[in-house]
């Protein structure tokens, strides 16, 4: 019995294990959509040490040596991307002791780091890791400057303690929500943004504030003026929030005077009304993409073909969730991904292809952010790759397996392990709290609860 035992052991070591554990193995036969190329329908997809080691033709066998994973009648991707989220940092958005997003009362902004306050087991990562999103840029919200502060890229693998990359990008808000914030109009906004690059500039020259808060006003500290210093030097880019085509436009200026600077433009709403003059400034945009209502002064021209007619005038986009709303999670990308293609079907629509609306939810975000081998799947990439059961931008497909750097992930979260427990006829049945005296737990109904 035990040598049984050892032998079926070894034989779920070879055939039945988790690909993730292992260093070598092969996705084969499914749709490989590479994001370099053509999708490859029957291709063969090699890992090797956590990264993609090849792809290969249609038919091809794995090599000796590699645990195979049958990707037949299924869909291989590379992870998605989120452009941008709030994971990690708000648990629950209506209580402000498990919500970090802001700091209204700080003394200081620009200096505030997202790292610190990022919490890698927040029950919102699971979800989202369900969702086949596989990395996330994370920002913080301003809360009395201008300047939210450094934002963090996160792996969203289980167990991973640490970001992928802190202090990723700065934050800041300009337009109406800007204004707002900064003394009642945009004037002051734009202001307060030129004193902070123009404080972290001098730094770079060796000009040093004598005192701290005691140069031009006191909304920058040197704190602040020092963590802008990479956003000067073209280390970090500095993510705009802005909509109004004319708040597009002053934005667009910002490299002139701070050369070397990088922008990224996010929401954007009205950035179709100026979308040749964002791709002759090789700006790119983070968006939702979902926009089409005036919500606001800052968006009267919000409009489903925004993203249509930004890649069309050749602007980089890639789709994030920049507002804190419930509504808007990451989870939910790859459907507003395939909206884009459904709004190019319409009559009077301009959306994407297929390929350029699956680009914005995986290389396009990970271009933005400065990782170049996530998001496609070639040589040398990380090999963050998903499994779907069809196409993932159909509503109807969803992830089958999912690894992050080559380990395979738990697909598990918090809901699904509840439903799993409260389901009629379970091993445990209800909780005995649940129970009236001397019930029993019902029988199983193979329905759903």
């Amino acid at each position: 019995m035990r040598r049984q035992a050892i032998a079926l052991l070894a034989l779920v070591a070879l055939t039945g294990g988790p690909a993730g554990a292992q260093e070598r193995f092969a996705l084969v036969g499914g749709r490989v959509v590479t994001n370099v190329g053509q999708p490859v329908d029957g291709g063969t997809v090699l890992v090797v040490g956590g990264r993609i080691e090849r792809v290969l033709p249609p038919g091809s066998a794995a090599p000796p040596g590699y645990v195979v994973v049958d990707a037949t009648g299924r869909w291989v991707t590379p992870g998605i991307v989120a452009g941008l989220t709030q994971l990690g940092l708000s648990e629950v958005t209506g209580g402000a002791e498990a919500n970090d997003t802001r700091a209204p009362r700080a003394a200081v902004s620009a200096a505030l780091d997202a790292a610190a306050a990022f919490n890698p087991h927040e029950t919102s990562i699971p979800i989202t890791r369900r969702a086949g999103v596989t990395t996330a840029a994370v920002t913080l919200f301003s809360g009395d400057s201008v300047f939210a502060g450094r934002g963090l890229v996160a792996s969203l693998a289980d167990g991973a303690a640490t970001p992928l990359r802190a202090r990723a990008f700065q934050y800041v808000a300009l337009g109406q929500a800007g204004g707002r914030i900064a003394g009642g109009a945009r004037t002051a906004a734009w202001a307060e943004l030129l004193n902070g690059l123009e404080e972290a500039r001098r730094l770079t020259g060796g000009v040093a504030m004598p005192f701290r808060d005691q140069h031009r006003d006191l909304r920058i500290t040197r704190e602040d003026a020092e963590a802008l210093v990479p956003v000067v030097k073209g280390e970090q880019p500095l993510l705009v929030r802005v909509d109004r085509a004319s708040d597009i436009r002053q934005v667009l200026t910002l490299p002139r005077i701070y050369p070397g600077l990088r922008v990224v433009l996010v929401s954007a709403n009205e950035g179709w009304l100026v979308a040749r003059e964002i791709a002759e400034a090789r700006v790119p945009v983070i968006t939702l993409g979902m926009e089409n209502l005036p919500a606001s002064f800052d968006q009267v021209a919000a409009s489903l073909n925004n993203v249509g007619r930004l890649v069309a005038a050749g602007v980089t986009v890639a789709l994030g969730t920049p507002d804190l709303d419930a509504s808007f999670q990451p989870r939910l990308l790859p459907q507003y991904a395939g909206n884009l293609v459904a709004q190019g079907r319409i009559p009077g629509g301009v959306g994407l292809s297929w390929d350029q609306a699956f680009a914005t939810i995986t290389r396009a975000p990970a271009d933005i952010l400065g990782l170049p081998d996530r998001g496609r799947i070639a040589p040398g990439a990380v090999a963050d790759l998903v499994l779907w059961t069809g196409d993932p931008l159909e509503l109807s497909s969803w992830p089958e397996r999912l690894w992050i750097a080559g380990r395979e992930q738990p697909l598990e979260t918090r809901q699904s392990l509840l439903a799993q427990r409260y389901r009629p006829g379970s091993a445990d049945g209800l909780p005995q709290g649940y129970r009236r005296p001397g019930a029993t737990a019902p029988a199983a109904t193979g329905r759903s609860p």
